[in-house]
């Protein structure tokens, strides 16, 4: 279960990483990453999630390379 920051698109605005409930979102150089291992999708805590909704850049999306979303 996770998402990633497509880094080519994301502009560094910082809006999704307060609204992760799991302090799964990351910064460094300024660059924004999603720990996949933190990652719940915002199960448990929102019906969507919500780093999705807060990015201006929609620079967020599926992680398919995570075996949930494997084919």
């Amino acid at each position: 279960m996770a998402y990633k920051i497509i880094a080519s698109a994301c502009t560094a605005c910082a809006a999704c990483e307060p609204e992760c409930p799991n302090d799964a979102i990351v910064e460094k150089n300024s660059v924004y990453a999603i720990v996949t291992d933190k990652c719940t999708e915002c199960v448990g805590h929102f019906d969507d999630p919500q780093c999705l909704a807060a990015c201006p850049a929609d620079s967020i999306a599926v992680d398919k390379s995570v075996p949930r979303y494997a084919a």
